[in-house]
């Protein structure tokens, strides 16, 4: 355990460093920044760094086994009724207890939080029923993300302007360290049950489709509520008078956090105990050892979320202000991209679909091609994010044609890389986004003088597009490295085989 945590902690080191790095020259050549926010920025690094180690050991102890028996399970049922029913109690447990929801919670003006939570969380659960369903039909993942996202452009036209970028931003955010390793893990256990080849293809897309709901939930609620009350609270920077003060402003905030983790974790743990309790799908020493990852869940995701916010957030805002003050503010641009590109890899959830990606593949999509092509997808997200705070630009001359572009392209690639693509954009907009990336937006928007609400939100929805192009041009390379012929001789081994396993399926379960 100690070697794998050392090679968890090794990992986040080589994730964190450079976003580090890139802060503190800044820091003291075209950004000064006061001490007091720098200290309180690498004290951040420093429990994020740990923070991350804990929770990818924890994810791989207890999320992931979990998350793959109960997929792996549930089809076993054998009543469409109750598959609907279980995947809509996980599909709305797991989005409350969400901890970055909460933070889209209180930006929301004019919806109190708890309705948006409970709408949200109605909106995933919907979108992963779909999902899941899709999954056990074998519905072509590109057709339903086509109805979905010309469902969403046409409800957007419908709402107040700024609540636009709000909405699309709310679906990446929604989509973090929580759901997405849980649903990943469903994903890879739903699709086993299958047998066939092109069942891992259906492994991925159920993040994809759960990152839609939120989006559809904010532009409903946005139509029934007054939009008119749009105010926003900036980022306030907490005065620090010395180190000692550093420390306290991080311990006074762990309770609220380790409160938030729990109320995030005991309703997924409560209801695995319930479906161990009913299915006995796990051993009594597979049980402690997902209890024991369980906790370093809990450790990580504590620490992990202490440091973005306490740390993390008043940096970034700050590092916005200056930038657009500094005389050049054309540097947002490049500047922006530059710490894209880098803090993707921060990213928790990352590192979970990246290891995925590779296993599925068998190493023939590595960890460190994903991540190139992320880090790519987000420098170009964050770089363009920036040249709408600085030129007002609507976000639909980049969303539409965007995801116009990527809806085309999974007609051109393996079908694997749709879900993958799209899983991706969901994945990469985790918490660093929301509580880095969206303040770093927010300071440079205020400087400027622009709307926050429509030029500043809208960041975390670029982070969440670019990705997904990035990833489909990756499979469109990976298509045309490969043999065209050899592919066509593959895809029809893989329908007979198919049609071969669902013979044998169906005697199976006759004969049960």
């Amino acid at each position: 355990m100690n070697k794998i945590l050392k090679e968890k902690l090794n990992e986040a080191l080589t994730s964190v460093i450079p976003i580090t790095l890139i802060v503190l020259v800044l820091s003291i050549t075209i950004a000064p920044m006061p001490v007091d926010t720098l200290a309180m920025f690498l004290a951040g690094a420093i429990l994020l760094i740990v923070g991350m180690a804990f929770f990818q050991l924890g994810t791989d102890i207890a999320m992931t086994p979990m998350g793959e028996g109960i997929g792996a399970q549930l089809p076993r049922t054998k009543s469409l009724p109750a598959v609907i029913v279980i995947t809509l109690v996980i599909g709305m447990l797991i989005t409350i207890a969400e901890p970055d929801l909460q933070v889209l919670a209180g930006q929301v003006p004019s919806i109190p939080n708890m309705l948006l939570i409970w709408s949200v969380a109605i909106g995933v659960a919907l979108f992963f029923l779909l999902a899941v369903l899709r999954t056990l039909f074998q519905i072509r993942l590109s057709i339903l993300l086509i109805l979905s996202y010309g469902l969403v452009f046409a409800l957007s036209t419908l709402v107040p302007k700024d609540f636009v970028s709000l909405a699309f931003d709310s679906g990446g955010v929604t989509t973090g360290p929580i759901i997405v390793p849980f649903i990943m893990a469903f994903g890879v256990g739903l699709a086993s049950i299958r047998g066939d080849r092109g069942a891992q293809d259906d492994s991925f897309g159920l993040v994809a489709m759960c990152s839609i709901g939120p989006i559809m939930a904010v532009l409903l609620l946005s139509i029934f509520y007054d939009g008119s009350d749009t105010s926003y609270s900036s980022v306030s920077l907490p005065t620090i008078e010395d180190t000692r003060a550093v420390a306290q402003q991080f311990v006074q905030s762990v309770p609220t956090y380790v409160h938030d983790v729990l109320l995030a974790l005991v309703p997924i743990i409560l209801f695995c105990a319930v479906f161990q309790l009913i299915f006995r799908r796990f051993q009594r020493q597979q049980m402690k050892k997902i209890g024991v990852g369980f906790v370093y869940t809990f450790i990580g995701l504590t620490l992990f979320l202490t440091g973005v916010n306490v740390g993390f957030m008043p940096a970034g805002h700050y590092l916005g202000q200056q930038l657009a003050q500094c005389g050049h503010s054309w540097l947002l641009v490049p500047i922006g991209a530059l710490i894209g590109y880098f803090l993707v890899t921060a990213e928790p959830a990352v590192h979970v679909l990246n290891h995925q990606v590779e296993n599925i593949t068998n190493g023939g999509i590595s960890h460190r091609t994903m991540m190139m092509a992320l880090s790519i997808g987000v420098a170009c997200s964050v770089g363009l994010s920036m040249l709408r705070v600085l030129t007002g630009i609507s976000i639909y001359w980049l969303l539409l044609p965007g995801y116009a572009a990527a809806l085309v392209l999974t007609f051109f690639v393996p079908k694997m890389f749709t879900g993958i693509a799209f899983d991706s954009g969901s994945v990469a907009s985790g918490p660093m986004a929301a509580t880095f990336l969206l303040p770093f937006a927010q300071g440079a928007c205020e400087a400027l003088g622009g709307n926050v609400m429509a030029d500043a939100f809208g960041v975390v929805a670029m982070v969440a597009m670019t990705p997904v192009l990035s990833i489909l041009i990756l499979g469109l390379i990976y298509h045309h490295k490969n043999d065209p012929a050899a592919e066509d001789d593959m895809a029809a081994v893989s329908s007979s085989a198919e049609d071969d396993e669902i013979i044998v399926l169906e005697e199976d379960t006759e004969n049960e």
